[in-house]
Order: structure tokens, then C-alpha cells, then sequence
């Protein structure tokens, strides 16, 4: 089993209630994620995110490809990071934590992802090739 990890740290001149508000919003998913992986919330999500919370979605992963993905939200320390775990999608394994910490340049957010792409030796070719280049083109938009 391959396990990979992704770790991104961008700052952002926004204070950081500004910043978590807008993270626990499971609405503002589609506003940072890019047009062309065909990011679409099915569930209706009307308060901010909380442990247990399911979240629905569609994605295109690779061209051509759309599949349902569901993630569970296992972890919330309020104004300070929260984990989603993928429970059915197109990874293997997908562990994402999601942190924010105040600086005196606004905030730092930092995602840690820890994923496993499906299909064993291909998985890893197609890793390879092209699954981590769009992993990581998400998040340094």
C-alpha cells in the first residue's frame, strides 16, 4: 500500500474568525475549488461544520470521469482546524486536516492531506502522471 501526503500552507490577509467562518461553511467548498473538477454539493448544508456532519458531492476527478464522493467532518476545534475524512469516493483513503493560526500577515491556513489512490501498481502509475499534479494544482490555487 502507497500512502501519500500532501502538505500546503498559504497565507491569507484576512483575520482569522474572517478565515474559519468562511471554512466551516460547507457551501464555500465550490468557491475554492477549481471550475474544471466539476465540484457539485448535493446535500443542502445549512449550518457550519460540526463532527458527524456527511457532506455529498459530485466531482470530476479526471476528464470524463464523475463520481460521488462523501466525506464525514470527525473533527472541530472551533477557530482552529477541523478533519474530513473521505467515507466513499474516488480515493482509496483520503484524511484531510484543515488548520488556520493567526500571524501578523493575517493567517496561515495549512492542509495536511494523507490519500491513497485505488488500483495498487496502476494507481500508483497513474499517481505518477497525473493525480498528484491536480492534488496539488488544487490547493495552491
Amino acid at each position: 500500500m502507497k500512502l501519500y501526503q500532501l502538505h500546503a500552507k498559504q497565507v491569507l490577509p484576512i483575520s482569522q474568525k474572517e478565515a474559519w467562518n468562511f471554512l466551516v461553511n460547507p457551501a464555500n467548498l465550490k468557491k475554492i475549488t477549481p471550475d474544471y473538477m466539476g465540484f457539485n454539493i448535493l446535500t443542502k448544508q445549512d449550518r457550519k461544520m460540526y463532527p458527524g456532519q456527511i457532506i455529498h458531492y459530485k466531482v470530476n476527478p479526471l476528464p470524463g470521469i464523475k463520481t460521488k464522493w462523501v466525506t464525514e467532518i470527525t473533527h472541530v476545534k472551533d477557530g482552529e482546524y477541523f478533519v474530513d475524512e473521505q467515507r466513499f469516493g474516488p480515493y482509496s483513503l483520503w484524511h484531510h486536516k484543515h488548520f488556520i493560526k493567526s500571524t501578523n500577515k493575517g493567517v496561515i491556513m495549512e492542509d495536511i492531506v494523507d490519500y491513497k489512490i485505488p488500483m495498487g501498481f496502476l494507481g500508483q502509475i497513474a499517481h505518477y502522471l497525473l493525480v498528484k499534479k491536480k492534488i496539488t494544482r488544487n490547493f495552491l490555487v
